[in-house]
């Protein structure tokens, strides 16, 4: 093997990312643009939700549990109708998502024991409504809590019992602490499938591949002269997106970054070998690019854990997402960032990673011999 051929063809794969335009925006614009689009646009706490009330009995009770929801963070009232048909309009039209309802006789069913409310929400949006009905019995227990002490004084000092919840590694529940170190999986899926996807495809596309072939060029010559450009690009790119989520968005890394770079060496090597293997394949680019797209992109997407617990899943889906090399990405990622886990630690998803590298490379190492002969 000749190290000066591979750089060769590394620096002529340089060359080709620097003429093309496309290439550059995928390998280092969009990033940038996917990870603040991400950050700042897609966020699991539910907050802030548009809320109609409506107050039957406008007494000083009721008064006092509406201040309670709406003085919360999650609650944020936008109307004030009269009648159960106005909120009816309201949610039809989407104006507000939840509708809360206070009975006429709400103060005397407090005198008595008895009281409740109502609350109606838009079930078309399933994630909002679960939030809804946790965050209304929170304040509804707080409520009556709260009653009881006044009610009771000095013989209710204390609750008979309290529980004392920790939330470990993230403990103010920050959705982006979770979501940054899967954007960064993601990324660097884009760089190393969609991109090294291309790299023969061109090559046949623009009719040079039988320059190469005549070539004293080696099938695993060409293949590390081919993906050597992209495995910098991402590990910069792996570099600039971490940046950019511990500085900016204040994503904490307790981890090794020597351990980073480990695993992003090994991801890649399993991301750039399935897109070499796709690439020595097919013989359009755009063929090249829509077989990547959903072989790679759209798993590392939906079922590697980045947005939905695979523990959700149904067990078939569990089972086609054990060869999803982002499954074992995300989760050292997140253990690195998150937990500051070490290498003995992550060592299942090192050796998975490692694994799914050598075998795709090995596939098309073969597969690329196989059209020179």
């Amino acid at each position: 093997m000749s190290f000066y051929r591979i750089w060769a063809i590394a620096r002529k794969e340089f060359i080709q990312i620097l003429r093309d335009v496309r290439s550059l925006i995928m390998a280092f614009l969009f990033p940038i643009v996917l990870i603040f689009l991400f950050s700042y646009a897609i966020t699991l706490d539910i907050k802030q939700i548009p809320t109609a009330i409506i107050d039957y009995s406008n007494t000083d009770y009721s008064r006092e549990l509406i201040r309670r929801f709406t003085n919360s963070q999650y609650f944020v009232e936008k109307n004030r109708p009269t009648s159960e048909k106005e909120l009816q309009s309201l949610i039809d039209y989407g104006k507000v998502k939840v509708g809360i309802v206070i009975s006429p006789d709400f103060a005397d069913g407090l005198n008595r024991g008895g009281a409740s409310i109502q609350t109606i929400t838009d079930g078309s949006d399933a994630n909002t409504s679960q939030s809804t009905l946790a965050y209304t019995s929170l304040i509804v227990s707080e409520y009556n809590l709260s009653r009881l002490q006044n009610s009771l004084g000095a013989r209710m000092a204390t609750t008979p019992i309290q529980a004392n919840v920790r939330f470990w590694y993230n403990p103010d529940l920050n959705s982006q602490n979770f979501l940054v170190p899967g954007l960064i999986s993601l990324i660097m899926t884009i760089l190393g499938s969609l991109l090294a996807s291309l790299t023969i495809a061109r090559e046949w596309e623009r009719g040079t591949m039988e320059l190469l072939i005549s070539t004293p060029l080696k099938p695993v010559e060409l293949a590390l002269g081919k993906l050597l450009p992209y495995y910098l690009i991402g590990m910069v790119d792996l570099l600039l997106a971490a940046y950019i989520g511990i500085v900016v968005f204040g994503v904490p890394f307790t981890g090794n970054l020597w351990t980073l770079a480990l695993f992003s060496t090994f991801f890649l090597m399993a991301a750039l070998s399935i897109g070499y293997l796709i690439s020595v394949t097919l013989k359009s680019q755009q063929a090249a690019f829509q077989i990547s797209l959903l072989t790679s992109f759209l798993p590392g997407f939906l079922l590697s854990g980045f947005l939905f617990p695979i523990s959700s899943m149904p067990f078939v889906i569990q089972a086609v997402s054990l060869i999803v090399p982002g499954r074992y990405f995300i989760s050292a990622l997140r253990g690195l960032f998150l937990k500051g886990s070490t290498l003995q630690q992550l060592l299942p998803e090192a050796l998975a990673l490692l694994l799914f590298g050598s075998v795709f490379a090995l596939l098309a190492i073969i597969k690329f011999r196989k059209k020179i002969q």
